[in-house]
């Protein structure tokens, strides 16, 4: 809840900036970074007190007793050559070398400690060392709980509303004014939510493949721009392992596309070239075939000697659900904190590798916004605050994955780069695309 009114204090003011330019009112590029350095500011304080409110909160008796700890070093010595130790808030932490395999030997430590009612999770501590933190079972595994499906459904009935009226609005059909015009709508709307639900539903069966607690998915309408603010899942309880970590991210973007390529290959066959180098006024459905190796790929596919007639086309609903699909899809692959790319970066690199990757790469998405692609910027704060620098390391967080899943990892973050990388001036030809810029 806390991001979110974080967020919320930076989507405000930037959604009024947004109207403000396309109203045509004069904005300053100062003025703006001065904006969104004294909200960062606010942001900033607003989340360390309350950090130093959960803090103060904390019981101050809660700390394990001198004994408690030695009892349980002791308890660990056949699993683990113990270096050092740290408590707090009833957790216990201790460091030092393996014995065994890390899988073999969370199992035996888990059976040793369940008595107790404490579970262990090993993770990467420095210098090589390991660390397995104890964690009372009732904090890691809670209650599983009963979906709304009622609650679902209704947000599912509402998106495929708002998506609907966007769609028809895009085509230039109010339908709140003419509601028999409603089919106009429907193909960016059914084809943007089956997008959507592949993608939420690939992790989805991913998670309860690996027994993970895991909700249906919530669709979010929104009565304006693309008629939706996506969907998500909720996941409770820890992963077990770095694999199934990698399963439930890489699931999703993977069954996103099998829906979102397709769309954009039919709807690319009923949108329109402009030709040559006509002047164009284009809304938010139009789209450069080079803007990317694989938009301009799927783009000759579908479009064959029609690609050489012009670069720039006029985007048909359908095929503006399915290249919304790869610019989500690019998204979500970011191997940035809790998005679907940090997840997958974390399964293959670890998790000290990965806060590192993550790290550059949301810097990299800054500088991008500032100075390469303004409209990157609320892009940006959004999975900053919404997906963080880290995420949550899985029990077993030290065996790596097997060849087959790394070689998949790698595929994913191939995919990201032709969804996002365009295609260079001087390659067009290349793509039979027509190029006005050399």
């Amino acid at each position: 809840m806390r991001r979110l009114i974080v967020l919320l204090i930076f989507l405000v003011p930037l959604l009024v900036l947004i109207i403000m330019g396309e109203k045509g009112l004069g904005i300053n590029p100062l003025l703006v970074v001065m904006i969104l350095l004294v909200l960062c500011f606010a942001a900033g304080a607003f989340m360390g007190t309350g950090r130093e409110k959960e803090e103060s909160d904390q019981p101050e008796n809660n700390r394990p007793s001198d004994d408690d700890i030695r009892l349980l070093a002791n308890e660990l010595q056949p699993f683990l050559s113990v270096n050092g130790w740290n408590a707090a808030d009833g957790i216990v932490q201790f460091e030092g070398s393996l014995r065994s395999d890390p899988a073999d030997a969370i199992t035996q430590i888990n059976n040793k400690l369940g008595p107790l009612q404490l579970r262990a999770v090993l993770t990467e501590a420095e210098q090589n060392q390991v660390r397995v933190t104890l964690v009372p079972k009732a904090a890691e595994e809670p209650a599983e709980k009963k979906p709304n499906w009622w609650l679902h459904g209704i947000l599912l009935l509402l998106t495929l509303a708002t998506t609907t009226w966007a769609g028809a609005l895009q085509q230039g059909v109010n339908i709140l004014e003419d509601p028999s015009s409603f089919a106009v709508g429907l193909p960016y709307s059914i084809g943007l939510l089956l997008i959507l639900g592949a993608h939420e539903l690939g992790h989805y069966f991913a998670a309860r493949h690996h027994r993970i607690q895991v909700t249906p998915p919530y669709f979010i309408p929104a009565p304006f721009a693309l008629g939706t603010f996506g969907a998500f899942i909720s996941m409770r309880g820890l992963v077990q392992d770095r694999r199934a970590l990698f399963d439930v991210a890489v699931a999703g973007p993977l069954a996103g596309l099998v829906f979102a390529i397709p769309a954009l290959l039919f709807g690319l066959q009923y949108s329109h070239v402009i030709t040559g180098d006509a002047p164009i006024g284009l809304s938010h459905s139009g789209v450069d075939i080079g803007s990317s190796f694989l938009m301009a790929s799927l783009s000759k596919l579908a479009l064959g000697p029609a690609a050489v007639e012009g670069h720039r086309l006029i985007l048909h609903p359908l095929a503006f659900a399915g290249w919304l699909g790869l610019l989500l899809t690019a998204l979500n692959l970011l191997p940035i904190g809790q998005l679907d790319g940090g997840h997958i970066a974390h399964a293959l690199f670890g998790s000290r590798r990965a806060r590192t990757i993550s790290n550059v790469a949301l810097v990299s998405l800054f500088l991008l916004a500032f100075f390469v692609w303004p409209g990157l910027i609320m892009w940006a704060f959004i999975v900053f605050f919404v997906a963080g620098t880290r995420d949550t390391p899985a029990a077993n967080d030290l065996t790596p994955l097997d060849p087959s899943r790394q070689a998949l990892g790698y595929f994913a973050f191939v995919l990201l780069a032709l969804i996002l990388v365009p295609v260079p001036h001087s390659l067009y030809g290349n793509f039979g695309i027509h190029c006005p810029y050399v």
